[in-house]
């Protein structure tokens, strides 16, 4: 599966009969994934759809999905309100030659309030399906379209994330393969921190001499962390090649990542580790910061 970025936006607007309508999708980082609707009055009903279709694509980001919706030309019908047409030709009738005993005109009848009707013809069950079902389909390609979008960000952050791995793979080399690191250097700093213990003591217990020469031995050795970066480099490049939603995952391993780092340097007695340990912890607050944009 490819990676996704959680940023993207997409639009996509048609029409249905006269209606015009327009999605507006927008999507930017998040914990999980929150869904957030404004859809016009009246068309609530899509909320459902919307949630089921946004689901199945994407496992993280803030996404806000918008509808706007508006009708256009439509032809109008009159409507002839015959009880009220009836009411006024019985009143004229019993009024008799009270009034103009001419026949009404049809714009007599026109300005009379409520006879005649202008309005828009009701929108039929089948219409208002067809109208849904094209509203729908254009939701379901603006979700793809910012699918889109978040996999060709996703990809390039990719790149950016494994360039930053390899970089962390290399110091880590560096940090295994520095001359302090030999058995004769390590041996020969043991010797001189023990020379500087037994002159600062006029009596030292052996045991204790044994337990500062053990404490001061693990100190020395990297080995440990080394092998742990080594093991959380492999597990970094498995995720980024394996793609779909694995930001959690790297976030964690970006964690033990700077763990390793922070007691490299703490440990070191050597400048050039102690620079590479530096660097390390550069690289690792980098990867971490862009991770927070992964799915």
């Amino acid at each position: 599966m490819p990676l996704q970025s959680m940023t993207g936006f997409a639009r996509r607007e048609g029409s249905s009969g006269r209606h015009r309508w327009a999605w507006e999708l927008r999507s930017v980082n998040g914990k999980g994934l929150d869904i957030r609707l404004r859809l016009p009055q009246g068309l609530e009903r899509f909320e459902p759809d919307c949630r089921r279709l946004a689901s199945e694509l994407f496992a993280r980001g803030n996404l806000q999905i918008g509808l706007t919706v508006s009708g256009g030309e439509a032809a109008v019908e009159a409507v002839v309100n015959q009880g009220a047409l009836s009411a006024v030709l019985k009143l004229r009738e019993q009024l008799g030659d009270l009034v103009d005993p001419a026949p009404l005109k049809f714009d007599t009848l026109l300005s009379i309030r409520g006879i005649i009707d202008f309005r828009e013809p009701e929108e039929s069950e089948s219409e208002r399906a067809a109208r849904d079902a094209d509203i729908l389909a254009g939701l379901a390609l603006a979700l793809d379209d910012l699918r889109s979008m978040r996999e060709e960000e996703g990809s390039a952050l990719g790149q950016i994330l494994l360039a930053q791995v390899d970089r962390i793979a290399h110091l880590t080399a560096t940090i295994e393969g520095d001359p302090s690191r030999s058995p004769s250097a390590i041996a020969e700093r043991l010797a001189q921190q023990v020379a500087l213990m037994m002159e600062g003591a006029s009596s030292l217990d052996r045991d204790r001499l044994y337990a500062e020469v053990a404490l001061l031995a693990t100190k020395a050795d990297l080995r440990e962390e080394i092998d742990r970066l080594g093991s959380h480099v492999a597990a970094a490049r498995d995720l980024l090649a394996k793609g779909g939603p694995v930001g959690r995952k790297l976030d964690f391993l970006a964690q033990e990542f700077n763990r390793e780092s922070n007691t490299i340097c703490s440990k070191s007695n050597a400048a050039a580790v102690s620079a590479a340990g530096i660097e390390l912890k550069v690289v690792i607050d980098q990867f971490r910061e862009q991770v927070q944009n992964l799915e």
